[in-house]
């Protein structure tokens, strides 16, 4: 019957029908499957590198042009900075340096608060008699040539003075408050609380913070805060206030200007 129909089909001219074609599932190749992925991953890879390209630019290109245009004025803050610590480390070697560096810049939790502002400018620049002058002197210059080139003279100093300052008020609360959680005790009132270390961090966390620098960030202010919580002391409190503080001032600053950086510092006062 089926071959009797056919022969008439071809007779009459009619093309034979081509049997239904069996469609199967074809599985997707692994390359397919990864794409989107890979896609993701190249986007992040971008996004990372953008980010890195300008944060270099910003910590490192523009600091090194200002520097060559302005040469060693740009950075004299930090000059200045580093001879005053060592100058000041020299001087308490000796008894009667010792008592002179105790009496004008020695800031303590039982000094009275007028004193521990008279004293608090110089007491940014008085190491620790235990420790040698020289280690730190090489983050203290960067720090504040740094500074100095992408914020300016005068903002450099407040923010210094700000932080540092910040930390030191903040210490007198916390021993009124007592050994609580975040208090302190009555003996932190006699320890002796000089050093640039709060201005440092405070200086890097400000930077970090205007200029959008995470890297920068990473790398000069969280070691600080790690260590500030696995061994809980005075310095640490400070630091955790002084980094607070300067993110904050770097934040409203952002917002005053509606930008990501703070104006050239060629056009503003080195």
């Amino acid at each position: 019957m089926v071959s009797g129909d056919t022969e008439a089909r071809v007779r009459a001219g009619e093309p034979e029908s081509a049997p239904a074609e069996v469609r199967r599932p074809v599985a997707a190749p692994e390359t397919e499957r990864l794409g989107a992925g890979e896609r993701s991953l190249k986007r992040f890879a971008r996004f990372l590198g953008r980010n890195l390209r300008r944060e270099f630019r910003a910590i490192v290109v523009e600091p090194a042009r200002a520097l060559v245009r302005r040469g060693v004025p740009g950075v004299l803050l930090a000059i200045l900075a580093s001879a005053a610590v060592l100058l000041l480390h020299q001087v308490d070697q000796s008894r009667t340096g010792a008592t002179l560096v105790r009496l004008t810049s020695h800031v303590r939790g039982d000094v009275s608060l007028p004193v521990v502002l008279l004293r608090t400018p110089l007491s940014l620049f008085v190491p620790a008699r235990n420790l040698a002058a020289w280690p730190g002197i090489p983050v203290l210059f960067l720090c504040v040539a740094l500074a100095q080139l992408v914020l300016g003279r005068t903002r450099t100093v407040l923010v210094a003075y700000a932080v540092s300052l910040a930390g030191t008020l903040s210490a007198r609360v916390m021993i009124a408050a007592g050994p609580q959680w975040w208090g302190l005790p009555p003996e932190a009132a006699h320890v002796i609380d000089t050093g640039s270390s709060a201005a440092v961090v405070g200086l890097f966390a400000h930077i970090a913070t205007v200029k959008r620098a995470p890297v920068l960030f990473l790398i000069a202010v969280v070691p600080t805060v790690v260590r500030a919580f696995e061994k809980p002391n005075l310095a640490g409190r400070e630091h955790i206030v002084a980094i607070t503080v300067a993110v904050l001032l770097g934040l409203l600053a952002t917002r005053r200007t509606g930008r990501t950086a703070l104006p050239d510092p060629a056009h503003s006062s080195s």
